[in-house]
């Protein structure tokens, strides 16, 4: 008896505003050969996201049922919702989305399908023909496949059997902002349109916000065991570290040295909507196992925002705390020159130097946050695990990801609520991905 056809089923969808102007793709594709075999992509009006993935899916399995009803079929995408709700993990909830479930459902049986959710830089082939849809529906028109379309490099395909080297992925604005729009309308309590107004003022690029959260998908493909499936040897994955800045204090926009040493401030109105704003992307994403806080109260309120929206426990872990700025904590920067020039230019020109008054160097911080890091990457192999801590802890993990000089710590600023991520991989290499600045929340 011949063995079954197997296909290869690449979907995504996406909506300008979600609710907006949405449009989805789907790809069917040759897992040994990489070969397109068929590409699907419509315009579908005003719709939402998860809409527009489950049309997608329901598209790209149509189109692999045409080209060989008894294929087994392996569906890639990456919208966890829809792996998850269709491998039967999550309940489906939504009213629009159970008929949209059932669909799928029908259109080939349940024991020749299986679901694989996959980082978004490895799904490119079908979100650029969401897009492609998306445009043309802008321009009053259905998508039609084109010699631009047909001509995508295999990539996609490839990445079956070979894991991907570590690169930025174009944005998907609107699944970031509309995160962050509900997050907002839900802790201010202003809907509509005045919510969307202050979302795009919190982020000036949502594409930001999406792409520095994208960190946490690397770390989170499940490894496939040679064999299993028969779609590619283990993958492996490392251990991701999403690193967290805490919302702002009353001390943040002062620009106040606020250390480990200080009066341990809590998250000001504007620090609790950015934490929600965060623990709404990182929950749309859905790849964070693990949540785990510095000791100081604002890094504990932030975390638990986010570990109640993804219903997680947090972790108090004491190396992440902040330095001891000494007796400069509470003051600005231009207060300690004046009170303490000589002590201030000697903490500049060196890491060994302490703030006065029996702070902590950047020497001391250095050895107490790489062997936090060592520890924690060997209980959290293979995870992803957000850290919610301070600025000068972040600075130092991307420092040492970085392999940059000490002088570095002085070259990067790091805004309230941002994110950063490290992916530490088994040959000792690291990955590191930046947020732009939020600092436009007030």
């Amino acid at each position: 008896m011949p063995s079954p056809v197997r296909l290869v089923v690449e979907a995504d969808g996406g909506s300008r505003g979600n609710p907006g102007p949405a449009g989805y793709g789907a790809v069917v594709l040759d897992p040994v050969t990489g070969e397109t075999l068929a590409e699907r992509a419509e315009y579908i009006g005003v719709a939402t996201n998860n809409v527009a993935e489950y049309k997608g899916l329901i598209a790209g399995l149509a189109a692999a049922r045409e080209f060989a009803a008894d294929a087994q079929v392996l569906v890639r995408m990456d919208s966890k919702l829809v792996v998850e709700q269709m491998s039967g993990r999550w309940k489906i909830k939504h009213p629009d989305m159970k008929p949209l479930a059932a669909e799928a459902a029908r259109i080939l049986p349940r024991a020749q399908v299986t679901y694989e959710w996959i980082p978004r830089e490895r799904n490119k082939h079908a979100d650029r023909l969401a897009n492609e849809a998306m445009d043309a529906g802008k321009r009053g028109r259905q998508w039609e496949p084109s010699s631009s379309s047909a001509a995508l490099d295999h990539g996609a395909a490839r990445s079956l059997a070979t894991p991907p080297a570590p690169a930025g992925p174009p944005g998907d604005a609107a699944k970031g902002a509309a995160a962050v729009r509900a997050a907002l309308a839900a802790a201010s309590g202003t809907p509509g349109a005045a919510s969307s107004e202050y979302a795009d003022t919190l982020f000036a690029d949502a594409e930001a916000l999406a792409d520095a959260i994208e960190p946490c998908l690397d770390g989170d493909a499940p490894a496939v065991a040679a064999g299993s499936h028969g779609w590619g040897p283990d993958m492996g994955a490392p251990a991701t570290f999403v690193l967290l800045r805490h919302g702002e204090t009353a001390l943040t926009p002062q620009k106040r040295f606020s250390g480990s040493g200080g009066s341990d401030p809590e998250l000001s109105p504007a620090g609790l909507r950015q934490a929600a704003a965060v623990a709404e992307a990182l929950a749309a994403r859905g790849t964070v196992q693990t949540v785990i806080s510095s000791p100081l109260r604002r890094c504990r309120e932030t975390a638990q925002a986010v570990a109640d929206r993804l219903g997680l426990t947090v972790t108090v872990e004491e190396g992440l705390r902040e330095v001891d700025f000494g007796a400069w904590e509470g003051l600005t920067f231009a207060e300690v020159q004046q009170r303490f020039p000589d002590d201030l230019q000697a903490w500049l020109d060196s890491p060994k130097a302490a703030p006065t008054g029996g702070g902590e160097s950047f020497m001391s911080a250095t050895r107490r946050i790489s062997a936090t890091r060592d520890r924690l990457l060997s209980a959290h192999a293979g995870r992803t695990v957000l850290l919610v801590t301070h600025v000068t802890p972040v600075k130092i993990l991307v420092r040492l990801a970085l392999g940059a000089p000490p002088e570095a710590l002085f070259r990067m600023e790091l805004s309230a609520a941002s994110l950063s991520a490290v992916a530490y991989y088994a040959d000792g290499n690291a990955s590191v991905r930046l947020l732009n600045d939020t600092s436009h929340l007030r």
